[in-house]
C-alpha cells in the first residue's frame, strides 16, 4: 500500500461506507449485477492491502459501466457513487463526487416515494 495521509485514508473509508448505503438502490433494480458492490469491496480490499490500485480502478470503471446501463436515476446515481468511492483510492477528489452521487441517489428515491398532489 502506498503512503497516504490519514486524512486520505479516512476519506476513502467514509466514501466507501456512505456509498455502500445506496448500492441497494442499484441492486434492487439489477439484482444480478454486482459491479457496484464489487467496486466497494475492491476499495475495502485495497485498504486491507490485498488489492492493487490498478485492480480497484478496474472495479470502479466497471461500476461506472453499470451506471451507464441503468435506466433508473436512483440506480444510476448509486452505481456512480460506488465507482467514485472506489476511485478515491487513486485520487482524493473522488470522495466528494461519491458523496454527491449518494445525495442524488437518495433524492431520486425520495422523489419516487413522495405522493404527487
Amino acid at each position: 500500500m502506498s503512503q497516504l495521509t490519514i486524512a486520505h485514508k479516512t476519506a476513502i473509508r467514509q466514501a466507501l461506507t456512505t456509498a455502500s448505503a445506496v448500492v441497494p438502490f442499484f441492486e434492487k433494480a439489477y439484482p444480478k449485477d454486482k459491479r457496484p458492490r464489487r467496486a466497494i469491496e475492491a476499495g475495502r480490499a485495497w485498504l486491507r492491502g490485498t488489492m492493487s490500485v490498478g485492480d480497484v480502478r478496474k472495479a470502479a470503471f466497471a461500476a461506472h459501466a453499470a451506471a451507464r446501463k441503468a435506466k433508473s436515476p436512483a440506480a444510476r446515481a448509486a452505481a456512480r457513487a460506488a465507482g467514485q468511492a472506489a476511485s478515491t483510492v487513486h485520487v482524493l477528489g473522488h470522495a466528494q463526487h461519491a458523496l454527491d452521487y449518494v445525495a442524488k441517489a437518495r433524492k431520486f428515491v425520495r422523489q419516487k416515494s413522495t405522493p404527487k398532489n
